[in-house]
């Protein structure tokens, strides 16, 4: 078999193939307008989050600068996988180049790990709220969330960035076909005719690392919110203190629970067809993009009203 060394893989620079969504050639077109619908809902409706909260400074409070941070980081997810994968389903445009790949394998990776990190600060913040409400804007205040943001960011950079630099460092196959609809990084790596247990072994790490701390760090949230709810006396009053956290809880069962489980068949679930694992693994990356803004749309009331109130406005104009 062929290879491609380091060095001649640089030179030549060759394409991948992206094959798509395997065994499900004759429904390419169906799930591609599927996916288009999600990616759009999520275009508007991020982009109606953001604008939202940007033009009302009475949403500039912890709990909606942390939702703009989440509509940022949805925006980015979505517009990393959805264009690629939309001309690999519709126009056949299978090729990618090595490059492009990686970049694009970078920034999936590191802006879901900054999602999970962004609704870690987003439990944090129904935290403080609900245990600490006299002192929410004085632990809160715009100076310690711009910090909280930064370090999310920084973090989905510094743990990511090893990914394309590791996969520099492998020796390829020619074959360089990918059974994927985008390039997910454990399926770039099986294609690597070299010893990849370095880059299969920190993959996991990151993972666990991620997705372990922050699922921990959300636990204890909630624990304690559960904790202080329930010493408040009133059946009413326990019941507004759960429903400022009905939102949150929707979009971390979203985002988890299908990444959870594309993680675990990638890794263990031989069982699964492989187009069932591609098919969850592209709509993992939409769907939370495309439900957020309708949950926090629905379950809060001051962005709701505000959405309202401009859109009545620019149908009196």
């Amino acid at each position: 078999m062929t290879t491609l060394s380091n060095s001649s893989w640089r030179l030549i620079e060759p394409s991948f193939f992206l094959i798509g969504i395997p065994g499900l050639e004759e429904s390419q077109h169906w799930i591609a307008l599927l996916l288009c619908v999600l990616y759009l809902l999520a275009l508007l409706g991020n982009v109606t989050v953001l604008f939202t909260i940007w033009t009302d400074p009475s949403l500039h409070q912890p709990m909606y600068l942390f939702l703009a941070m989440l509509s940022g980081t949805d925006l980015v997810l979505a517009s990393s996988t959805a264009p690629k994968t939309l001309a690999v389903l519709l126009v056949h445009a299978h090729e990618i180049g090595y490059t492009v790949c990686l970049i694009q394998m970078f920034f999936i990776h590191a802006f879901s790990s900054m999602e999970s990190g962004v609704l870690v600060a987003m439990a944090l913040d129904r935290y403080v709220a609900i245990c600490h409400p006299l002192h929410h804007s004085t632990i809160l205040h715009p100076r310690v969330i711009g910090r909280i943001g930064m370090a999310v960011l920084v973090r989905g950079i510094l743990l990511l960035l090893p990914f394309p630099i590791l996969l520099r460092r492998l020796v390829f196959c020619q074959a360089t076909i990918i059974g994927h609809a985008y390039c997910e990084h454990m399926a770039v790596v099986k294609l690597s005719c070299s010893d990849s247990t370095v880059n299969r072994a920190y993959g996991l790490a990151v993972a666990l690392l991620v997705v372990g701390l922050d699922v921990l760090a959300i636990g204890v949230s909630y624990a304690l919110i559960l904790q202080a709810v329930l010493k408040v006396p009133g059946g009413e009053a326990r019941l507004k203190a759960f429903s400022t956290c009905g939102s949150h809880i929707c979009v971390i069962l979203v985002f988890y629970v299908p990444g959870m489980f594309s993680f675990l068949t990638h890794r263990f679930g031989r069982q699964v067809p492989h187009h069932v694992h591609v098919l969850l693994a592209t709509l993992y990356l939409l769907v939370p993009p495309a439900l957020n803004p309708l949950v926090y749309g629905v379950k809060t009331q001051q962005i709701r009203q505000r959405v309202l109130r401009v859109f009545d406005i620019k149908g009196q104009i």
